[in-house]
């Protein structure tokens, strides 16, 4: 299949939850269990005040962060998704989700962790620019990154190392690595709020 040139529409995603409850089995499949495992133990801080994940889906990771934080928003395009996240997630009055088709709506207010777990390269590069303005805009001061990025061979509009390279490129004027892991299918970039001397 040919890769796509601009940013995916929510669309995209409707169809593929059309199909299954869970379509990229986020609740069952050993990869996601490790990935998930690995991306909290990559968290620098112990604890964030306020976190936000975008492309959230049925609601899996969103759990897992909020046992480290104090408030967790969770955003997606697709409403049966979200429906499960609310479900999921439905004990955890702190968790709340909202629907929202990201770089073009944004949360209002500011966070200390924003996790971008498989999402970035569903984006084209002028969205992805877009985004890291969004981020810019919405991180606090030592606040926390982490891109996540399946890098196998995809239809998106960028390879899981491209997006997460165009997206650390863009942001270097604030944005500082300070973690990258990979394994045989995905890599794992933690980066922090710290704009510093780039001169």
């Amino acid at each position: 299949m040919s890769r796509f040139t601009s940013s995916l529409p929510p669309s995209y995603f409707d169809g593929q939850y059309a199909g299954s409850a869970d379509p990229w089995q986020l609740a069952t499949s050993d990869y996601e269990r490790e990935k998930y495992a690995a991306t909290l133990a990559a968290l620098p801080a112990p604890r964030f005040a306020s976190a936000v994940e975008v492309g959230c889906s049925i609601g899996v990771l969103t759990r897992a962060l909020a046992e480290r934080c104090d408030a967790v928003l969770g955003l997606d395009v697709v409403d049966k998704a979200l429906e499960q996240a609310r479900d999921r997630n439905k004990d955890l009055t702190y968790v709340r989700f909202a629907r929202a088709q990201v770089p073009g709506e944004w949360p209002e207010g500011t966070f200390d962790l924003i996790v971008l777990s498989e999402v970035v390269y569903f984006l084209d590069p002028i969205d992805v620019e877009r985004l890291v303005e969004r981020v810019k805009g919405s991180l606090r001061p030592g606040g926390t990154i982490v891109l996540v990025h399946w890098t196998g061979v995809t239809h998106y509009p960028l390879s899981g190392d491209e997006a997460a390279e165009l997206f650390m490129a863009t942001g270097r004027p604030f944005l500082r690595a300070i973690h990258h892991g990979a394994t045989d299918a995905y890599r794992l970039d933690v980066l922090v709020n710290d704009p510093g001397d780039r001169a």
